[in-house]
């Protein structure tokens, strides 16, 4: 049986534990309320423009619409800078391991987004492209911007046949689900087609304005990926700290328990000790 000082010691290193945790949580909390509401204004926005490009898709003419021959891929993964935050980064894992699976191989190159994946992949046998990596602290649309500039500009030279984009959608703030989002090329989807007839009036001109539309959608759809992502890291980690936070109460009630069975036992020998020693006295 431990001594007195020593479960004290634990209980009071419990107790700092539960403090930093239940201040992790708070602190998540509030990170997440303003990340949510990034996120659920952000979706309506990027949900029209991809339906009005599905719409147009099959009357214009883009070279980012062109599927080619898939040889070399670049994946875009959004992890997060820091820990402690359950499963986050190990689902995004998992589904990049399966994607690449599904790839048969394919020359890879890994583009990360957050120093979680950095710190991954620099060690790992696929390419990363370094000149473009970001900490999520402070990512902006302008951050946004210039990577998908430099995505859009190596996919019209052939760099990379397809890129896809890794990271954590945001359901609530219990679930958070690990999804790949086909970026390059430009396919739409069959959901975001309106079956409603889009009559548009186009003013200079068609292409000129698709043209231009692309990019801001693909930019929208990059900044979203990653306000999801963020969402997704606070809701985890608020979740995990919650969860640390009441495993150390549990364990704070056991650490009670034994020390007050220490303290009766030490109490119990010093009373045997004493009535041993009168014992012997009068003997």
């Amino acid at each position: 049986m431990p001594s007195i000082k020593e479960v004290k010691n634990r209980i009071g290193s419990v107790k700092s534990t539960q403090q930093l945790t239940k201040a992790m949580k708070m602190v998540a909390a509030a990170k997440l309320k303003k990340a949510q509401d990034k996120v659920l204004q952000l979706r309506p926005y990027s949900q029209k423009l991809n339906q009005i490009l599905s719409n147009l898709s099959e009357s214009v003419n883009n070279n980012l619409f062109e599927e080619k021959d898939i040889k070399n891929i670049l994946v875009v993964i959004v992890s997060s800078d820091k820990g402690l935050c359950g499963s986050f980064n190990s689902n995004l894992i998992k589904q990049f391991k399966l994607f690449c699976d599904n790839m048969n191989s394919k020359n890879v190159s890994v583009l990360p987004i957050g120093k979680k994946a950095y710190d991954l992949f620099k060690k790992s046998k696929y390419n990363l492209v370094l000149d473009y990596w970001q900490s999520l602290n402070g990512f902006d649309y302008e951050k946004s911007s210039e990577i998908c500039d430099y995505i859009i500009s190596s996919f019209l030279h052939s760099k990379y046949d397809k890129v896809s984009i890794i990271y954590n959608e945001f359901k609530n703030v219990a679930v958070q689900k690990s999804v790949v989002d086909n970026f390059l090329p430009v396919i739409p989807k069959e959901d975001e087609i309106s079956k409603v007839s889009n009559n548009y009036i186009f003013e200079p001109d068609k292409n000129k304005i698709v043209n231009n539309l692309i990019p801001q959608t693909l930019k929208t759809q990059f900044l979203k990926a990653v306000l999801e992502s963020n969402a997704s890291e606070q809701g985890s980690r608020m979740t995990a700290m919650s969860q640390a936070t009441d495993n150390a109460g549990e364990l704070l009630k056991e650490l009670k328990l034994t020390y007050n069975r220490t303290r009766q036992a030490a109490i119990t020998k010093e009373i045997l000790e004493i009535v041993g020693g009168a014992e012997a006295l009068n003997n």
